[in-house]
């Protein structure tokens, strides 16, 4: 779950939804919902500049691998899943800087539960002008799916809106895509563990949404998305 910059927080998913879940992103909640939050909420709002360094905080919600990949667009554009395809900052691995909260597991090493925070930085972009934007974080290829070791997850979202401020003149080249691998599993390696797969897109359940049934609890998700152990790689594409 992101937990800084702060999310919009949607009250139906928390700040964050899952492609199981239902929810098929690409943020937790509408632009329309958000700028109704905005009202409240504004002077909260983060305020960057361009080429400033923030933290960017989630998570780790007792499952172990994946990637997190990391965009921005503005915030006009925050409902359009090209527009954020199109603006990736950064990915890193899910467990950068955190991990389980012991070695040992049922599952396999260092699957075990822990709600750590994990962390990465972010660099505001500086071909970026001043204005209203959205980040989103999305979180995939992670593992285990109610205690089946060999499974995975579908995609989780997350937005948070911000604003650019600043005199500096914005530069005219666009920021590349930079993937930072190493973590809990593979701490000196540039790759990071995951399960099922490492490209964006697989794992949405296309336009199926749960169906529920009072008293059986699985059926409030339609996960898992794949079968098959942990691998080691890198997002696709990079």
């Amino acid at each position: 779950m992101l937990k800084y910059p702060q999310p919009r927080g949607n009250k139906k998913w928390w700040g964050v939804c899952g492609a199981g879940m239902g929810c098929k992103g690409p943020c937790d909640s509408s632009s329309m919902e958000a700028r109704v939050n905005m009202r409240y909420e504004g002077k909260k709002m983060l305020k960057v500049r361009r080429g400033q360094e923030i933290p960017i905080l989630w998570n780790r919600l007792n499952h172990p691998g994946g990637f997190i990949r990391l965009a921005i667009t503005k915030f006009k554009n925050s409902d359009s899943w090209e527009s954020f395809n199109s603006n990736v900052i950064k990915y890193v691995c899910h467990e950068q800087n955190c991990g389980p909260s012991t070695a040992y597991s049922p599952y396999g090493h260092l699957c075990g539960s822990g709600n750590a925070q994990c962390s990465t930085k972010l660099t505001i972009p500086t071909n970026l002008e001043n204005g209203l934007y959205t980040l989103q974080w999305m979180w995939f290829g992670g593992g285990i799916v109610y205690g089946r070791a060999n499974s995975s997850f579908g995609e989780y979202y997350g937005c948070s809106d911000f604003r650019i401020k600043g005199k500096s003149i914005p530069t005219q080249e666009k920021t590349k895509p930079e993937f930072v691998g190493g973590d809990i599993m593979y701490p000196k390696s540039n790759i990071c563990r995951y399960w099922g797969s490492n490209r964006v897109g697989e794992c949405t359940f296309g336009d199926k949404k749960p169906n529920p049934v009072l008293g059986y609890e699985i059926t409030n998700t339609l996960e898992p998305c794949m079968f098959g152990g942990p691998k080691a790689g890198k997002p696709f594409g990079m």
